[in-house]
């Protein structure tokens, strides 16, 4: 159960109501078990794997924060489902059932499947990109960047101005911004940007969403310049809440009707689907162009499989196909906003700073702000992921210099512009008890923000280096 805070900030009507408890809309019928382990036994497993939370086994971690990328648990229709799925090699009733509700969430006619999300990246940036090529987003997110970066091509981020202040309040901090837009446009030339990708709601940026009117608006730009306009929706659910209680004219509208008007605005659809398919594996391309979807079917055969399974079991299609309807509910996603604003709310109050206002699927802190002695090129960001795990076995990651960094021409680091670390809250799987352990912790953290020291990389691989690196504490 999570409490609802009050806030001294607009909030959405529907809680203008009088403030009541906020329960989970399931009942628990499966439980798996969690292990306490001691400070002495992390210290132990976190040496052993090279102080990097991604290598830790699962085993040894009490809160998994990571990620909410195929962690969540299935319903029980999704599970009944499963039993149902279709396994045939070609034209399942399975894929027949993911068809047609993907082309009704999309309005495109050429859906693709796709065991994860970056395989759907990889397919359609590999064919769409290459040297000399340009890819303008919101904020790419880290498999985005690497596919985009794989094959020779750079990614440009223009998140609106907004964003910059972590701190402050604003509806849509994850809008792109338009004036630099026009302006990249003009610079590099219709010829030479690939696509415009929108990523809803904007990962990067602490999990914020996007206006319909900021999608309107980088359609129009993309019309008037002849540009393909990709919409990352691996949150669209998430997205169409905040824009039904923040956009004016979206009050009236279903969560399932605004991800849809989303949508049809855009060339071409990439998801994950282990975020708002509800599903522990999937991802999702769909395309309206005819002759791009050959391109992009026939690199699926090579690699995914063929174009009516593309990597996904049949039971897997069949639970996605279901998850995607069940995650536009009212209640259900009412809940999946509130309950992790709660945890980003009460961080807010102990004197966390955290990305504000909270978004919809993490809560995001400000480890530059928070540990402020720790200098950007010793990483404070995986210094506090450290710490939560020392002191918690608390499993999250950062979204700072060790996921974003650069090195120039001389080996210096690059940072990022901001030093986050982010707490993705996985679907339908902690109660309130588990978030307040994890509020409790970080009374401990509180008494290590002076601290001065942070790590070292000792190992990184040439692309997405905060999967595999290895790191050291600085002495």
């Amino acid at each position: 159960m999570y409490l609802c805070a009050k806030i001294n900030l607009p909030i959405p009507s529907i809680m203008s109501q009088k403030m009541r408890t906020l329960t989970e809309p399931f009942k628990i019928k499966m439980v798996e078990p969690l292990r306490i382990t001691s400070e002495a036994y992390r210290q132990a497993a976190l040496e052993k794997a090279g102080y990097n939370p991604f290598l830790l086994r699962s085993n040894d971690v009490f809160i998994d924060l990571l990620t909410d990328s195929g962690t969540g648990a299935m319903s029980d229709r999704q599970w009944a489902g499963i039993m149902m799925g279709d396994e045939s090699y070609a034209g399942a009733r399975s894929w027949e059932h993911l068809e047609a509700v993907v082309q009704n969430l999309t309005g495109m006619q050429y859906v693709l499947p796709t065991h994860q999300g970056r395989a759907a990246e990889r397919i359609l940036y590999s064919i769409l990109g290459g040297k000399g090529k340009v890819f303008i987003s919101n904020t790419h997110f880290d498999t985005t960047r690497a596919n985009i970066e794989y094959v020779g091509s750079e990614a440009i981020d223009i998140v609106c101005k907004e964003a910059c202040d972590v701190e402050s309040y604003a509806d849509f901090k994850g809008n792109i911004d338009l004036e630099k837009l026009e302006s990249l446009v003009t610079q590099y030339g219709k010829d030479s940007i690939a696509a415009v990708i929108m990523t809803v709601t904007n990962n990067s940026s602490g999990g914020q969403p996007v206006s319909m009117q900021n999608m309107k608006a980088v359609r129009k730009i993309c019309d008037q310049h002849g540009l393909l306009m990709v919409i990352d929706g691996c949150r669209i659910a998430e997205n169409s809440y905040f824009v039904n209680q923040r956009e004016e004219g979206f009050a009236h509208k279903s969560y399932q009707e605004i991800a849809r008007e989303m949508l049809n605005l855009g060339d071409a659809f990439i998801m994950s689907a282990k975020k708002d398919g509800m599903v522990n594996i999937g991802g999702l391309l769909t395309l309206k162009d005819e002759s791009l979807s050959v391109k992009c079917k026939n690199l699926l055969i090579i690699s995914e499989g063929f174009t009516t399974y593309g990597g996904l079991s049949g039971r897997d299609m069949e639970a996605l196909a279901i998850g995607l309807d069940e995650v536009f509910d009212k209640d259900y996603l009412h809940y999946r906003i509130r309950s992790t604003a709660y945890l980003g709310e009460k961080l807010k109050e102990k004197g966390i700073p955290v990305v504000w206002p909270i978004g919809g699927h993490a809560v995001y802190i400000d480890a530059k702000k928070l540990y402020a002695n720790v200098p950007v090129d010793e990483y404070p960001g995986q210094a506090l992921v450290i710490d939560l795990y020392l002191k918690g076995g608390i499993r999250c990651v950062e979204v700072g210099s060790v996921m974003f960094g650069k090195y120039n021409d001389q080996g210096k680091l690059v940072p990022a512009v901001n030093e986050l670390v982010r707490m993705a809250i996985p679907r339908r799987v902690y109660t309130q008890s588990h978030i307040d352990y994890v509020l409790d912790i970080f009374d401990d953290i509180l008494e290590l923000k002076n601290r001065k020291k942070g790590f070292k990389i000792t190992y990184e691989p040439p692309f997405l280096r905060h999967f595999t690196a290895h790191f050291q504490p600085v002495n």
